[in-house]
């Protein structure tokens, strides 16, 4: 037998990564990664060590660490996630951010492309006043979503199966939010790392990576309340595509909001306040 201390350093070695192995043993045995530190001697059964180790095994192939565990957290939320979903991201924290100081009370916002409900539901929770709706094109990203929904307590989040605007018939909002594929469809990047094993379809959109964004403006104005905003999360070097993008789709106020990093990463405007 081998206790919890050498497991961890080897598991460690092995891929480069303490918090990664921390991680997984945590999810193979069933405890926090606190747990270490009160029984770093301690041996595990023989059977947690094998199944420890085979997930060492997945990771070590490239296989994303949230689909191992089939977990991630985002904002305050720990959500399920699957290979139906995307990965949600630090990052797009920047979009909820942008929506929860653009929401106006009893206000009413859709999350088209919802994948795990990641940004549907962290909105929702910090405001239970808001009507907040969910879009996605699959029905397994769906079901993801809405588990997460119920078992955070959140069942008054609405979801509608359809494509981008198609679900939601004449339907206005105060918001629309969106973190859609935005990916150059020829990016080397989408054969590497985990993004190997997201869904195509919520990463890469056509040769400049903007056809879905496009087709999100040119829907916004039919679906944005007098005044309404629009915000889509988009990549590091697409901040001034998307503002022109904004521009020919009749809205307006155009900005771009920059991340942690200082890199462009959420777009927005806003409807004419006379539409």
């Amino acid at each position: 037998m081998t206790d919890i201390r050498t497991i961890l350093r080897q598991a460690s070695e092995a891929l480069g990564d303490r918090l990664e192995a921390e991680l997984l043993l945590a999810h193979a045995l069933g405890v926090n990664r606190a747990w270490f530190f009160a029984h770093a001697d301690d041996e595990p059964a023989a059977e947690s060590v094998e199944r420890f180790r085979a997930l060492v095994r997945r990771r070590a192939a490239g296989e994303p660490i949230a689909y191992i565990t089939g977990t991630r957290d985002f904002w305050s939320l720990t959500l399920e996630v699957t290979p139906a979903t995307l990965i949600p991201r630090p990052e797009t924290e920047l979009l909820v951010e942008l929506a929860l100081d653009r929401l106006p009370a009893g206000g009413s916002i859709v999350d088209l492309g919802t994948g795990s409900g990641a940004v549907a539901l962290a909105i929702a929770k910090e405001r239970p006043d808001a009507i907040v709706v969910a879009v996605d094109a699959s029905a397994a990203a769906l079901d993801v979503a809405r588990r997460n929904a119920q078992r955070l307590g959140l069942e008054r989040v609405e979801f509608a199966q359809g494509d981008w605007f198609s679900p939601l018939s004449n339907r206005r909002f105060d918001l629309i939010v969106s973190n859609p594929p935005y990916i150059e469809a020829a990016d080397r990047h989408l054969g590497e790392g985990d993004l190997r094993f997201e869904p195509a379809s919520a990463l890469a959109s056509g040769a400049d990576g903007l056809d879905d964004i496009r087709r999100i403006a040119a829907g916004a104005t039919a679906h944005l309340k007098s005044g309404g905003a629009l915000l889509v999360e988009h990549g590091w070097n697409q901040g001034d595509a998307v503002r022109q993008i904004f521009r020919e789709a009749g809205l307006t106020s155009e900005f771009t909001a920059k991340d942690l990093e200082s890199r462009d990463r959420v777009s927005g405007a806003a409807a004419s306040v006379d539409q």
